[in-house]
């Protein structure tokens, strides 16, 4: 049997195994890499060490990193400070609450990166809606679907477009722009359709309003130095992650020394009995940091072996000299594949993809970044960006912030589905991706 062969098989068995929830999407995706590794498709040093096919450290010491500071921040009350805050805002009104919660998601991952914001807003969602009575999954589900969406808009909101930016030579400023307007229509075509489904079914009784009108969010700090001391150290870690291109730093990097300052602050007030237990570590969600690794492995196989490359050339192959079609191609495309395998490999195989596309049809430009910014190339490098991200919102897995919302509200008691997620998150796709569609048709296409 062929590597291609095998490495679609494994990959297929397994991401069936995953959507029946039979067995834990953690030990599936383990048990697929270790067969990947195991009947020679990757290779281990290239499983745990090649740029190209293996593990995205950078990803997981995100994680890692984020997941620390976000358990050391719980012990200062700010979550509860920032539920009450919301809530009141809101006027306890749960469909506002809701709007409120998906704006500052959004918003914060277009500054942070959508991993970062999810850890930060799930605690806060999770201890308003108890408050309130309220189930959080409905809150949770679209905090992950918003972050996507807002990660979209810049540079540093999504590690796809870092990539796309590297390679295409695009800045920060082009990344707003181009792809700042239609992501703020997608938001609002969005909540507007949370508002039909949910708007009128969400209610709170009158006593918990009340209640929580009456909140101080002052009752819920308990050590305030300790506080300050934690929202200098996690404004220095954002202005880190915005910054991290200049001070050449990887994200990931940016985490552990931010993670790192945490627990020596953490470590300082804590008493002599308590010294040991390392609680910040041991409540990191390793299942989902598995999962993770797990699944690169899983992808790696199919990108060593051809099968993402394959799809790629495709995409573009089947309507090559249309600039129309291959933008349609590589926008659809990337989405239903991000939706299905994660979007990070699959930037990876599309970039030389465009640059060689680039160079067959202009072999008389000689700059790079004049070659990269030709006006038949430019609309596939805002095509790939747009498809790439949003279609991180078909499935559970598709984006690496929907695995770990899933996991924040698992380890809180509350279990979202395989499928729960899918007739939720892949319409919302599907929307995006026409919206999408019909704005790079207005700005690129229509002329040609």
């Amino acid at each position: 049997m062929s590597s291609v062969s095998l490495a679609l098989i494994i990959f297929g068995v397994c991401y069936l195994v995953i959507m029946t929830e039979r067995i834990h999407k953690t030990i599936v995706a383990l048990f697929g890499a270790a067969v990947m590794i195991g009947l020679g498709v990757i290779s281990q040093d290239e499983a745990f060490y090649s740029h190209e096919y293996g593990v995205d450290y950078n990803v997981v010491f995100l994680l890692i990193g984020m997941m620390v500071i976000v358990n050391i921040v719980r012990e200062t009350g700010l979550f509860e400070v920032m539920a009450i805050w919301a809530a009141q805002r809101a006027d306890a009104k749960p469909f506002r609450l809701l709007v409120l919660l998906a704006l500052m998601t959004a918003g914060l991952s277009a500054m942070l990166d959508n991993v970062t914001t999810v850890l930060l807003m799930a605690p806060v969602t999770l201890s308003i809606a108890k408050r309130l009575e309220l189930n959080p999954i409905v809150f949770l589900v679209t905090e992950a679907l918003a972050s996507n969406i807002g990660g979209t808009a810049t540079l540093v909101g999504d590690p796809p477009n870092i990539m796309i930016a590297s390679k295409a030579e695009l800045g920060y400023l082009d990344f707003l722009v181009v792809l700042g307007p239609v992501v703020v229509v997608i938001m609002a075509v969005f909540l507007s359709v949370i508002w039909i489904l949910f708007g009128r079914k969400m209610t709170v009784s009158t006593h918990l309003q009340t209640a929580v009108r009456a909140l101080n969010s002052r009752d819920a700090v308990t050590d305030r130095p300790f506080l300050y001391r934690c929202l200098w150290l996690l404004g220095i870690v954002n202005v880190g992650f915005c910054l991290h291109s200049l001070i050449h730093l990887e994200p990931a990097t940016i985490a552990l020394l931010g993670a790192s300052m945490f627990m020596l602050i953490g470590h300082a007030r804590r008493k002599p009995e308590d010294v040991e237990e390392l609680s910040y570590l041991t409540d990191v969600e390793w299942k989902t940091i598995f999962f993770f690794i797990g699944l690169f492995i899983l992808v790696g196989g199919l990108v060593k072996v051809g099968v993402i490359r394959y799809l790629a050339d495709q995409l573009v192959a089947v309507t090559r000299g249309n600039l129309a079609g291959s933008t349609m191609a590589v926008l659809w495309g990337s989405a239903l594949l991000s939706a299905a395998v994660d979007n990070i490999p699959y930037v990876a195989a599309m970039n030389p993809l465009i640059v060689d596309l680039a160079r067959s049809l202009h072999p008389d430009v000689a700059d790079y970044a004049t070659l990269m910014h030709q006006p038949d190339i430019l609309p596939l490098w805002w095509a790939l960006a747009l498809g790439a991200c949003l279609g991180g919102n078909g499935t559970i897995i598709g984006a690496s912030a929907n695995v770990v919302i899933v996991d924040i509200a698992r380890k809180a008691g509350y279990q979202i589905s395989f499928w729960q997620f899918f007739k939720f998150g892949f319409p919302v796709m599907i929307g995006s991706i026409l919206i999408s569609s019909l704005y790079l048709w207005l700005l690129f296409l229509r002329l040609t």
